[in-house]
């Protein structure tokens, strides 16, 4: 099956940055010009928000680049996108917007494309999965700006009390674990976080898991297929039913499972690589394995890549390219992987990333981006169908839930907003 593609707004990534921009001058080719960027904010705390990194790349840039300035306004990842979709919608389009999606914009011609923006070596340097991702009919609209994997993360204080020597592998040893962390007290021996923050990454997780996925390897969305039901009356029977999951799924948001799991409350979760830093400063000891599947560990992985946008509005090409090629320098890259425990997304800084010990415990979830697949985010449907997945996918493994039923109706809502799109 081939690779899925996929906007990381989310899962997994967290606030977010704006840039506009305004020529002071006489035109796209002379004169003073500034730049507006919308873009997402990475950190947790004003401490760490990426408005830092931002100044600091920018105060560099200006410097080699007296005749560009760049403004760069931070926006949370809850509210970037449709700060975005305003500015579109007002006729005041940001120069670059870095987003959770870009095949709307690129289906109305809004964008320039990353090979009439960056220069031939930053644009072959893109890691291949996510160049691909970025693509809207064979054309690459989206430029990857921050990425990451999934694994499954377990707390072994509570794994070791429980008597549990080893991570589970599959789905039945799964369970049993989560059974067994439950018999010793544990609050949720395994977190399913379904409710509206971030559903569609935990849903196609477990999809991939369970051998399907949102779409096949034509792009045709697969929702309801008989492997995805499979796999979510399995959680409902064997997850949900018996109490393992501590709670309704559908009323767990991904952050409140990260900040339990960093609080010592959860036995085991789907986590990417920004719970690491969480888990640490609580001092949980954790591990990390691949995701189980049904007989054993699953066939991929799920990846998540936000987006790095270029609108044609302003008609600055020449200094927005400019400037993405400072971006996607291997210093700056491997500047915000390592604040926010990301991957880089080029292939100069995934070899930098292996190489450098510091980095030890992301090399595992790296390793996993070749073959990860992500989110249709090169669908112009799949906004309206990510947000069905949160509104409605929790539903389904609830007391009285049906995951037939839940699935076709979203691949109903999937079918009819593709054709549409059409």
């Amino acid at each position: 099956m081939q690779r899925r593609y996929l906007s990381l707004a989310a899962a997994g990534l967290t606030t977010a940055m704006t840039l506009s921009l305004s020529a002071c001058g006489s035109g796209a080719g002379g004169g003073d010009v500034t730049l507006k960027l919308v873009a997402a904010d990475y950190g947790d705390t004003e401490a760490n928000s990426s408005q830092h990194y931002w100044d600091k790349l920018v105060k560099d840039f200006e410097k080699q680049n007296p005749n560009i300035k760049v403004e760069v306004s931070v926006y949370s990842w809850k509210d970037v996108d449709k700060k975005v979709e305003d500015m579109v919608k007002s006729g005041k389009a940001p120069d670059m917007a870095q987003i959770g999606a870009y095949a709307d914009y690129a289906a109305q011609g809004k964008l320039y494309s990353a090979d009439q923006l960056l220069s031939i070596p930053v644009h072959a340097d893109f890691v291949p999965a996510l160049a691909e991702a970025g693509e809207y009919q064979r054309i690459q609209y989206g430029m990857p700006f921050g990425a990451s994997t999934r694994r499954l993360f377990y707390n072994k204080k509570l794994f070791a009390e429980a008597g549990i020597a080893d991570p589970p592998q599959n789905w039945s040893q799964l369970a049993a674990d989560a059974a067994k962390l439950k018999a010793k007290g544990v609050k949720t021996p395994y977190a399913l976080p379904l409710g509206p923050e971030e559903t569609q990454a935990e849903t196609l997780m477990w999809m991939l898991s369970g051998g399907g996925s949102y779409t096949d390897s034509i792009g045709k969305y697969t929702i309801d297929s008989p492997q995805n039901v499979k796999t979510f009356e399995w959680l409902k029977k064997n997850l949900v039913g018996p109490g393992l999951t501590g709670g309704d799924p559908a009323k767990l948001n991904r952050q409140d499972a990260f900040n339990a799991f960093a609080a010592g409350e959860v036995g085991m979760l789907n986590g990417h690589p920004t719970l690491m830093k969480q888990a640490e400063a609580k001092g949980v000891d954790y591990g990390t394995v691949d995701l189980p599947g049904v007989d054993g560990k699953a066939k991929a992985t799920m990846g998540v890549a936000d987006w790095m946008t270029a609108f044609k509005q302003g008609g600055h090409r020449d200094q927005v390219g400019k400037f993405l090629d400072f971006v996607y320098n291997e210093k700056n890259v491997m500047d915000f992987s390592g604040e926010y425990g990301l991957l880089p997304v080029t292939t100069s800084g995934s070899q930098a990333m292996l190489a450098d010990n510091k980095y030890a415990k992301l090399h595992s979830f790296l390793g996993q981006l070749r073959d990860a697949e992500f989110y249709p985010a090169n669908k112009t449907s799949w906004p309206l169908v990510s947000k069905t997945v949160k509104a409605k996918m929790g539903t389904a493994v609830g007391a009285n839930g049906n995951p037939a039923g839940v699935l076709s109706d979203i691949q109903n809502t999937a079918n009819e907003a593709d054709n549409a799109g059409q």
